[in-house]
């Protein structure tokens, strides 16, 4: 009968700890894996979603990206090209000296200034003292000068007359810069 009142008493007492084991390491941690398995899904989702979004927009983006193409490009035709600043000064050197020759003018002298530092360009400046046979021509020069593409600019300008008494032929000073993405 001792037996028997014993076995009342631990067979219950066994299986309710048997239940709170099987509770506590096997319920719980298989809903504490499931709860971790469902927030990954839901973080998963949520990626997949953000990629599917990207790639719904890659058209846009791909449109987007040729256009700023061509706007490089077209800015880059309003500077002088050349792979070191001596050759962009060269190359801006020639197409002035192009422009006054035809325009008429002679050149005295050329000169390359020191380029100065503009955010991630540089300026590049040239100065040329010329003869130019009369101010309509002197005119043209200046408007071709301006209107040039790649753009220059006249930062310094100074005319005189040759001779008073025949005022038709001007010394002129002229002082040309650009912008160059040469280093």
């Amino acid at each position: 009968m001792r037996k028997s009142k014993l076995l009342i008493i631990v067979v219950p007492f066994t299986f309710i700890l048997l239940s709170l084991f099987i509770y506590e390491y096997g319920y719980l941690t298989i809903r504490a894996k499931r709860i971790e398995t469902d927030e990954m899904l839901l973080f998963k989702t949520k990626v997949l979603r953000k990629y599917m979004t990207m790639i719904a927009r890659k058209p846009q983006l791909e449109n987007r990206l040729d256009s700023l193409k061509e706007i490089r490009n077209t800015e880059n035709e309003k500077i002088i090209k050349g792979q070191t600043i001596p050759l962009a000064a060269a190359a801006m050197q020639d197409a002035v000296k192009g422009i006054i020759i035809n325009s008429g003018g002679i050149i005295f002298s050329e000169r390359v200034e020191n380029p100065e530092d503009f955010n991630s360009f540089k300026i590049i400046s040239i100065t040329m003292d010329m003869s130019m046979p009369d101010a309509r021509a002197l005119s043209d020069t200046i408007y071709a000068i301006e209107t040039h593409s790649p753009f220059l600019v006249i930062k310094e300008f100074e005319a005189r007359v040759k001779n008073y008494n025949k005022p038709k032929d001007l010394i002129v000073k002229l002082k040309v810069s650009a912008i160059t993405g040469a280093r």
